[in-house]
């Protein structure tokens, strides 16, 4: 008979993805890319020129206890990089002794920009996991990104009962440390709170930095059109843009921050929208 400590080891992923991009000419190259593991990603593409699209990819299709996963992604001087991900990345529920890692670190080098689109985090009942992002952006660097957190499946019926998620989001700017964005819970202790997602299944958060107040007007703008103008809120602080939102459904979300993002494209980066096509799909 088998070992079933063994058997558990086995199972679990250990997956490391670099990906290092580099500006020859007038274009953006994936220079150099190292993976172990199930993380990778495909074949770069060039919808807009210069500007490389990138596709991140975990075949395993979830996540479960134990399992480690690290991105490193550096854009070098004056590259610009986009990345995404083909659908939601799934947290599954997990044994209580066992969590699972997911760490991110993105370098902004000087006069580079990178746009960090992942589609949504659904962790399901039960999961158990800790997520950290580093955002380190050098002078002249631009950086876009979200992130999008589902507790359970509500589509089902389903909230997120039990387990635990602790998630860190850092931006360090010119080598000081300006903003950290934490989110823990136990169980439904964050949705039925008050303080916390007031009930609602999901919450997300849109950055840009550094970001200063002569591009805030236009967003404002657009975000008194958003239907759920009472589940929406924006700050700047140390040139940090944070764009929160509640929710119970994806669409919504995704498309106010898909119009925040082409405004943002458009007025901060001076750059018309286009989207991956994945998000089509």
């Amino acid at each position: 008979m088998q070992d079933s400590n063994k058997i558990d080891q086995r199972d679990r992923w250990q997956a490391e993805l670099k990906l290092d991009y580099q500006l020859k000419g007038n274009k953006t190259f994936l220079a150099k890319k190292s993976q172990k593991g199930p993380l990778t990603v495909q074949r770069p593409f060039y919808p807009e020129g210069g500007i490389c699209h990138n596709y991140i990819l975990h075949p395993p299709g979830g996540v479960v206890g134990g399992d480690e996963l690290q991105i490193q992604l550096k854009a070098n001087r004056g590259a610009h990089s986009l990345i995404t991900t083909p659908g939601a990345t799934k947290f599954y529920r997990s044994k209580a002794d066992l969590e699972s890692q997911q760490t991110q670190t993105i370098s902004v080098d000087s006069n580079a920009i990178v746009e960090w689109l992942p589609q949504q985090n659904i962790f399901f009942s039960g999961a158990r996991s800790r997520l950290n992002t580093v955002i380190d952006i050098q002078e002249g660097g631009k950086f876009i990104g979200w992130e999008m957190h589902c507790f359970g499946r509500p589509a089902n019926q389903e909230g997120f009962d039990e387990g635990a998620i602790k998630s860190c989001s850092q931006i360090i700017i010119n080598n000081e440390l300006r903003l950290v964005e934490q989110l823990n819970t136990e169980g439904n202790s964050l949705s039925q709170s008050s303080c916390g997602l007031r009930n609602h299944s999901m919450q997300a958060s849109l950055m840009a930095a550094p970001f200063s107040e002569a591009h805030k007007e236009k967003l404002e703008q657009l975000l008194q059109d958003y239907p759920y103008k009472d589940l929406i809120g924006l700050t700047l602080v140390d040139e940090i843009l944070v764009i929160r939102v509640l929710g119970d459904r994806v669409e919504p979300i995704f498309d106010i921050f898909i119009s925040l993002w082409s405004t943002l494209r458009s007025e901060w980066l001076q750059l018309s929208a286009c989207p991956p096509r994945i998000w089509d799909t």
